[in-house]
């Protein structure tokens, strides 16, 4: 046996990483680690920042014969001069400080009004998870270089002329990626394409080169056309069909007096619908693709949605009973969406989904004007969209119409909430639907599972007065319990088949408060409109639990007890017996269950579940016919009934006693 001590927890305990050490810690927080592109996206990001800012023509990025990668730029250069407040170069401090860069300061007077890189940990983390990288900067007629080796600086910055046949400006990172960090060392070729091509589409002019120095194969990417000639090749790519109608496209970026947003902001876009055939959809914020989508892409669909909406109903073209929801003009969209956030916030550092919420209002504040001006300037174009758009609602529609209860092999599956009792006997079986997960696990523990059953309900169970009987299975709770009853849902006068009936009694169990009454007459509802039959032959109960528990004290030969009263009325029936009995006023204590959870599993059998010891109460019609309470329920549980339900309650009020 071991006899050795547990460390000691005290103060120094406690670490405190430094500098590049939490990257290294923890590769996963800060980049993607199956393979090493996440980390040079960082460094071909910078320089699409630089292209962004029109200070940038030309970038390169080259698979050297070593296994290392260059990203190389003819921007301004990262600035190289002692750091104000760091008093060390500040190309250094870019590379080996985290959240450090110059994308904090934003507006206009930043070095970048919109970038992609914002966290100030992008290249940092590139040089944490490289063995060695080397920076080369061209800035101010001289190049500057220094090198580092795992995150460390290695070779310390120096500087030359430049020489005459040299560029004037730019930046060069190679960087050798560590293999220890990544699932494969080796770069996904297909995906480093389609970074770099997306990068020339969205930057038009702007020449993205890829060599591969072993081959000496070279590939450039230039779109003069951007987005639209993109989305015209990638879809001809994914799908062999035409659009539907001619592709729309625009962009528009906030002016100095546009209210709500900051100037520069805004997106371009290209928008195509198709019938068929795949669909092809990319978006991208300050030039970082999005492939998760986010809240951008919501207000794309948000604007389309929107003006397609507005083209139909001033051109009255949707069918009686048709309602457009945004995923009927959604589903057959095909785009390109560039969105330019000043300050944008991101999913995680490998910026997959955007979450800035004011993005929705962005992108949708200028893309449903213009589409919707665009429709009415081409109506037979916006006549032909409608029509696809109302076929995707009614396709929809008739899909959702019937409800079939779900079947495995011609069986009802019961449904996995339901904790079944053992014996066959329908005449003894009794099912219990209760409130809420946690009472459902102490009548679990509290019953007797001979024969008694549970269903769990979760929250309130659709008001179903007014709901047609195809529809009812789409509810999951009815479904659930009509499967577990075993008897599917008739009318009044309809002659069901009860030879499935699962258990002679289904007793409904809620709080003894004022939402559990209201669960109460939500289910009576449903039994009495739905299952007549089963009220008709006596199969339905209502559960009445306590709502106070007295802890009385000994008193002469009699014991301490514990006495339960349902209601208010025999709370002080209780207490006026224990009075008698000469109990003082403050010797017994009175707790109030606020809800069947409250109870354990000993509790609830003793008060609610035991044949022998609970109140159950049969449902009848009573004293009102079957007329009479369909006249009641219908005031009480119709959508259109509120003046009458209002009349009722004033004349009602009160003989109510508030539960406050």
């Amino acid at each position: 046996m071991s006899t050795k001590k547990p460390a000691a927890y005290s103060e120094s305990s406690i670490r405190v990483l430094k500098g590049l050490e939490p990257v290294k810690q923890r590769p996963g927080m800060y980049t993607r680690t199956e393979n090493p592109l996440h980390i040079i996206q960082e460094v071909i990001d910078n320089a699409s920042d630089e292209a962004l800012g029109g200070h940038c023509g030309h970038i390169i990025v080259t698979l050297n014969t070593d296994g290392s990668i260059s990203v190389e730029d003819d921007g301004r250069g990262i600035p190289v001069g002692m750091h104000p407040e760091e008093k060390v170069p500040t190309v250094e401090i870019v590379f080996t400080r985290l959240h450090a860069g110059g994308k904090f300061e934003k507006g206009s007077s930043g070095a970048y009004a919109f970038s992609g890189g914002l966290h100030g940990v992008g290249v940092s983390v590139t040089n944490a998870l490289s063995t060695r990288l080397e920076v080369m900067v061209w800035r101010e007629g001289r190049v500057h270089q220094l090198a580092f080796g795992n995150g460390d600086v290695i070779e310390k910055l120096k500087s030359r002329a430049i020489a005459r046949d040299e560029k004037k400006s730019g930046t060069r990172v190679t960087a050798w990626p560590n293999p220890k960090y990544f699932d494969s060392p080796a770069i996904s070729q297909p995906d480093l394409q389609r970074l770099l091509r997306s990068k020339a589409v969205l930057l038009p002019g702007v020449k993205v080169t890829l060599t591969h120095a072993k081959t000496g194969d070279t590939q450039t990417w230039q779109y003069d056309q951007g987005l639209r000639g993109y989305l015209i090749e990638t879809l001809a790519q994914a799908s062999n069909t035409d659009p539907l109608i001619p592709l729309f496209e625009g962009e528009q970026y906030a002016n100095a007096d546009a209210e709500g947003f900051a100037e520069g902001e805004g997106a371009a876009w290209v928008v195509a619908w198709t019938e068929d055939g795949n669909v092809v959809r990319e978006s991208y914020v300050n030039l970082i693709p999005t492939p998760a989508g986010g809240t951008h892409e919501s207000g794309l669909r948000e604007g389309l949605f929107g003006a397609v909406k507005s083209f139909v109903e001033m051109h009255s073209l949707l069918p009686k009973g048709v309602k457009l929801l945004p995923e009927d003009v959604f589903a057959r969209v095909s785009f390109v969406l560039s969105a330019k956030v000043l300050d944008p916030q991101f999913q995680g550092q490998i910026k997959e989904r955007l979450n800035s919420r004011d993005a929705v209002r962005l992108v949708s504040t200028y893309t449903k004007p213009a589409l919707e001006l665009w429709l009415n300037h081409h109506v037979d174009y916006g006549k032909k969209l409608a029509e696809l758009v109302i076929k995707q609602a009614q396709s929809r529609l008739r899909s959702a119409q019937k409800v079939e209860k779900k079947k495995s092999s011609g069986v009802a599956v019961l449904p996995g909430k339901l904790t079944d009792c053992e014996s066959k006997d329908v005449t003894r079986n009794e099912l219990f639907l209760v409130e809420g997960d946690s009472a459902g696990g102490s009548a679990k523990m509290g019953r007797d599972k001979e024969f008694q059953a549970i269903l769990p309900l979760r929250g309130k169970v659709l008001n179903s007065w007014e709901t047609e009987p195809d529809r009812l299975f789409a509810n999951n709770e009815i479904h659930d319990m009509a499967v577990a009853i075993g008897v599917d849902p008739h009318g009044a006068k309809d002659s069901p088949d009860l030879s499935g009936l699962r258990y002679g009694r289904i007793c409904i169990l809620s709080d003894a408060d004022v939402d559990g009454s209201h669960i109460q007459v939500l289910l009576l509802t449903l039994f009495f409109k739905h299952f007549p039959k089963l009220i008709e032959h006596g199969h339905i109960c209502i559960a009445r639990p306590p709502l106070y528990r007295v802890d009385a004290p000994a008193r002469g030969k009699k014991p301490a007890q514990k006495i339960y009263a349902l209601d208010e009325g025999e709370l002080e029936a209780i207490e006026d017996k224990l009075r008698k009995d000469g109990v003082k006023d403050t010797a017994w204590s009175i707790s109030r269950f606020k809800g069947l959870g409250e109870m354990n599993a000993e509790q609830l059998w003793e008060t609610t579940l035991n044949p022998d010891t609970r109140r159950l109460l049969p449902v009848s019609l009573g004293e009102f016919d079957a007329a009479a309470s369909e006249a009641r329920f219908n005031m009480l549980m119709g959508k259109g009934e509120a003046a009458a339900r209002r009349a009722w309650i004033e004349e009602h009020g009160n003989e109510a006693e508030a539960d406050i």
